[in-house]
């Protein structure tokens, strides 16, 4: 609960710079370009896919680890070290 609010947090808070960059007179846009398009969309995009698939992340990575941990076991098993 509490990484969900806090990942919800940095996505609202860095998707401001958006507004600037719309909002601003055109002749400012290229002074925000590089900057939203580098740093502020990979971001919101990352963010907000942790939140959408994060569940899928986390559930993968212990999946692939206790994997890894059952086959080490196993080869050591058949090796006949512990």
């Amino acid at each position: 609960m509490t990484q969900r609010l806090i990942l919800r947090w940095i996505h609202i808070v860095v998707s401001i710079p958006i507004l600037g960059y719309i909002y601003s007179p055109f002749e400012e846009i290229p002074k925000y370009a590089d900057f939203v398009r580098l740093v502020v969309v990979p971001a919101i995009l990352l963010s907000g896919l942790w939140m959408w698939k994060g569940h899928v992340v986390r559930r993968l990575i212990s999946k692939g680890a206790a994997y890894t941990k059952t086959r080490m076991k196993e080869s050591n098993e058949s090796i006949g070290t512990y």
